[in-house]
């Protein structure tokens, strides 16, 4: 029985998730579908791509992982499927959203989704390809239909990445940016926290501002920033029962660095 997990910025308002979700239970009615999320933030990709990046290593080899997160949807985008070094499938727009998942776990082969032979219909909906075109791929996948009979190769290296600062290795540090704001206002950077291993006391910079860091929420006065390493095992800025977004004015994209003793 094959997993497809589901992400999404569809909100659950709407019957769209629901659409989705008949279209794999039609196709692969033994299929275990996992909601991983539908209230990410309305075309915010790089909001979905962490949620992505955070989940995906929890789910055993084989999983498909469909993500739709589609500002772009009807336009020259591409659609595509990946499968990646862990035996696991990621399936979705060509925007960023899957590649940071892919960071980890690097992309092997990679197609277009362009064998019209396994969407919903041949004429797909412009503004719906979760419903016309992934959905169905990601069920053709769980019933053990190959990924490359379901389009037209393409090179890993030229799938789409957002644009984030890398994160690098400086002399007493490290700096990288902020890559996602989760929905407690917490600012996560892409620095892992493996690189404060054996450390002495730390702190990170984020707008001109020096934040210390601490292990737990709990170590700062209620209202205080504090940096320290949160579950998924990224550096992150936050406020004690508060909001460091509002806080420090900062989003994805802001730099970060981070220092030590």
């Amino acid at each position: 029985m094959r997993v497809i997990t589901l992400l999404t910025d569809f909100g659950l308002e709407d019957g769209y998730v629901a659409a989705m979700k008949g279209v794999v239970a039609a196709l692969a009615p033994e299929a275990r579908l996992v909601d991983v999320t539908h209230l990410v933030p309305p075309q915010d990709v790089a909001s979905g791509r962490f949620r992505l990046l955070t989940i995906a290593p929890y789910f055993p080899p084989g999983t498909i992982h469909l993500a739709v997160v589609d500002p772009g949807v009807g336009t020259a985008r591409r659609a595509v499927a990946i499968r990646a070094a862990s035996g696991s499938y990621f399936v979705g727009p060509d925007n960023g959203l899957l590649l940071g998942a892919l960071e980890t776990d690097p992309p092997v082969t990679a197609v277009e989704l362009s064998e019209p032979r396994f969407w919903r219909t041949s004429t797909p909906s412009a503004t719906f390809h979760g419903r016309d075109i992934f959905a169905p791929v990601a069920a053709h996948l769980a019933r053990g239909v190959e990924l490359e009979e379901l389009g037209t190769h393409v090179l890993p290296e030229t799938l789409v990445r957002l644009e984030l600062p890398r994160c690098r290795m400086l002399p007493g540090g490290a700096e990288g940016a902020v890559q996602a704001v989760d929905r407690f206002g917490n600012l996560v950077s892409n620095i892992p926290g493996s690189v404060l291993a054996s450390r002495g006391a730390w702190s990170v910079s984020i707008r001109a501002r020096s934040v210390a860091g601490h292990r737990t929420y709990g170590e700062v006065p209620v209202g205080e920033p504090l940096a320290l390493v949160g579950s998924h095992g990224f550096v992150e800025v936050a406020v004690h029962r508060g909001d460091a977004r509002s806080a420090l004015g900062a989003g994805v994209g802001e730099p970060v660095q981070v220092r030590w003793e």
